[in-house]
């Protein structure tokens, strides 16, 4: 009698929620949601900002596109590490991070996300080189998982990217160090067997070959950031370009602190939007800027580093009125 009783309560009280709703503004919300959806769609390039698996309903979001899609709505993200296993004898590490999204301050939502050396694409590698890679690896998943909160993008979007070996290989060639770059050992050749390190420092002119001419994207991401010489991982420049400064790609990185400085001069000085404000800017610098993909993947660092300045300066402008 008494869970009958409760069960009643339950649904009066689930019931007095609904009725005390305002329905035009619900009507409005959804209808809100379902147009930012649509412009979400598409806005993002398929193959660059989300992939689909065969078999599956739903694309899956990428990492491109989460950043993408913050900088559409003006947030900025932090993160921590709420929970982790550092075994160094064993070499088995695992990672919890918690992505948050603030917009003005205020905490909007919050993702989870976690990665560890025993996840099937990671187990054949030594565990104590992929410490760094499966840290990042669990940002970029609560990174996606806030993002698809924040936008209501759970029912265009999913997050189960275990079985998506091409994106997979990317992102492993994203978070590459130059300790895993050393260690990497080559599987085909006269020196199948060495590690790209050893190869190194017997023969400089095979790894800048490689460098250009690798079949296999790990290897020439390897050979890349070898030569770079950096004991920290490859960036997209390092990676796609040429090493020539005028030709360098600026990073998401770059692009993000573009939007974030632009969202904050939005709220300021409450005229437009961070993605107009952003296009403002960079026309003055870029001819013919009109903020397509296009145009964002071929904006070079000076270009980013001249935005953010721009931006900053009339950030600063506006905190002495």
């Amino acid at each position: 009698m008494s869970e009958a009783i409760a069960k009643a309560e339950n649904q009066t009280n689930s019931l007095s929620l609904i009725m005390g709703t305002d329905q035009n503004k619900m009507a409005s919300e959804l209808q809100a949601i379902s147009n930012f959806q649509t412009m979400v769609q598409h806005q993002l390039k398929d193959g660059q900002d989300f992939g689909v698996v065969p078999g599956t309903q739903k694309p899956t979001l990428l990492k491109p596109g989460a950043e993408k899609i913050q900088m559409l709505m003006g947030v900025t993200s932090e993160y921590n590490v709420i929970d982790k296993v550092e075994d160094y004898e064993s070499g088995y590490f695992d990672y919890t991070v918690k992505c948050v999204l603030y917009k003005s301050g205020m905490q909007l939502t919050e993702g989870l996300g976690s990665a560890n050396t025993k996840e099937s694409k990671y187990v054949s590698r030594d565990g104590f080189s992929m410490k760094n890679t499966v840290l990042k690896m669990a940002k970029k998943r609560a990174q996606v998982d806030a993002t698809l909160t924040i936008a209501s993008l759970s029912n265009v979007f999913t997050q189960d990217v275990e079985d998506m070996q091409n994106f997979n290989q990317r992102e492993n060639n994203e978070t590459m160090t130059y300790d895993e770059a050393f260690n990497l050992k080559l599987n085909f050749g006269k020196n199948k067997g060495k590690s790209m390190g050893d190869v190194m420092n017997e023969n400089r002119g095979y790894i800048e070959w490689l460098a250009e001419n690798a079949q296999k994207p790990e290897f020439k991401t390897a050979a890349k950031l070898l030569l770079a010489g950096k004991q920290q991982p490859a960036t997209d420049d390092e990676v796609n370009e040429d090493f020539d400064p005028t030709n360098i790609i600026a990073s998401s990185k770059q692009t993000s602190e573009i939007a974030n400085l632009a969202g904050e001069l939005a709220t300021q000085t409450k005229n437009g939007t961070p993605l107009s404000v952003t296009n403002e800017v960079i026309q003055q610098i870029v001819p013919d800027w009109k903020g397509t993909d296009d145009d964002w993947k071929n904006l070079t660092v000076a270009q980013a580093e001249d935005a953010k300045s721009q931006l900053q300066g009339l950030l600063a402008a506006f905190d002495k009125k």
